[in-house]
């Protein structure tokens, strides 16, 4: 399966072990697979090569051996091992089933149950994939891996001409997120900058204000369709100051509001990427900012998490309602950058902005 086809299924779903094994892969190259890791989580994290194509299989338990999930990359490994797992995980295997292919293996304890139906490999970048195993017994289960996840590959340096992120699990639109009570609550999203002021300017021109009312519409979009009542501090380019925001917002006796932004740094260095929230004061600031840093993070794979932290800007310092700045990436960042010029992006940091008010409002029901 290609990369052009895993686009379109957005993740490899496990089939039984006879149908996926057969396509030929090079017999004489490398292993594409560059590092790997079992976290405590349950979370199977890889790193590839860029675009590499990856077969995955599951297979029941049987009277010998407990159920086995199993990962085939092209290229040879120099050095077949096996690895004592811990907690639910018997062990974990690498070797070469036959000439060009690398199998990671990864055999769990014969009490361990898995249903095959939820488990997906989803790819979140052109050389980083994660299997979540859903419903995995977590105790006693301590992280093993071998190589460094966080590398990036030569050819993955330019996000701007690699092959586009892939979404996976979740379907972006708004059957996928919370519910709250409609009509109860009341949010203002506001969009920094505007008009004049078209904020941090980044890699090939993109522009602050532009990505963040991109993201501001579509956040309204998904809360208003869940029921939320919503007030945008502005719909267009236009020049608004820091106290009209402000009064939008008091005016309207929000439960909460987010002012929207995208970081850049001084000197243009493209090496800082990252997501970051910040909230003035009070325990429902400080939840609202979590709820939002959680999910933005979780559509921003590979991001540096930035934190939720403290902080004096006007718009949520003088709002009288729970209020949180977040920051959705770099402009100016290698990593950050070509992904905020993505309107798909662009759509998934929308989602997860509208979910993480969604979650921070259930808490208020």
């Amino acid at each position: 399966m290609g990369w052009a086809s895993l686009r379109r299924t957005a993740y490899l779903v496990f089939f039984l072990p006879l149908i996926l094994i057969g396509s030929a892969y090079p017999s004489k190259s490398a292993s594409a697979l560059a590092a790997w890791a079992l976290e405590r989580e349950g979370v199977l994290q890889l790193r590839t090569s860029v675009n590499t194509p990856l077969k995955a299989s599951f297979q029941s338990s049987d009277s010998v051996k407990g159920i086995r999930v199993w990962i085939d990359f092209p290229g040879e490994l120099t050095r077949p091992r096996t690895l004592l797992g811990s907690g639910p995980v018997r062990e974990i295997r690498l070797g070469k089933p036959k000439r060009g292919v690398t199998r990671l293996v990864i055999e769990f304890k014969k009490s361990v149950y898995l249903d095959p139906s939820k488990l997906k490999l989803i790819g979140i970048s052109p050389d980083r994939w994660k299997l979540k195993f859903l419903g995995l017994p977590l105790r006693g289960l301590s992280r093993i891996g071998e190589g460094d996840l966080t590398a990036f590959s030569s050819r993955d340096r330019d996000w701007v001409k690699a092959k586009p992120l892939i979404s996976g699990q979740t379907s972006f639109n708004s059957s996928g997120l919370p519910w709250v009570p409609r009509g109860r609550f009341r949010v203002v999203i506001d969009p920094g900058h505007g008009g004049p002021d078209s904020g941090a300017v980044g890699i090939g021109g993109i522009r602050e204000t532009d990505v963040v009312l991109d993201i501001s519409l579509e956040v309204a979009k998904f809360l208003e369709a869940k029921g939320v009542i919503v007030n945008l501090t502005r719909t267009s380019e236009v020049d608004l100051g820091l106290f009209p925001r402000v009064a939008i917002a008091n005016r309207a006796g929000a439960d909460a509001f987010v002012s929207i932004h995208a970081n850049a740094t001084r000197n243009r260095r493209r090496d800082v990427n990252g997501i970051e929230t910040f909230y003035f004061s009070g325990f429902r600031g400080l939840s609202l900012s979590k709820h939002i840093q959680k999910q933005v993070l979780k559509v921003s794979p590979g991001s540096p998490d930035r934190g939720v932290r403290r902080a004096r800007f006007f718009v949520i310092r003088r709002t009288r309602m729970p209020a949180a700045l977040v920051e959705t990436g770099f402009v100016t960042g290698r990593l950050d950058a070509p992904r905020l010029a993505k309107a798909s992006h662009r759509r998934e940091l929308a989602f997860a902005i509208a979910k993480g008010i969604l979650n921070y409002l259930q808490g208020l029901s």
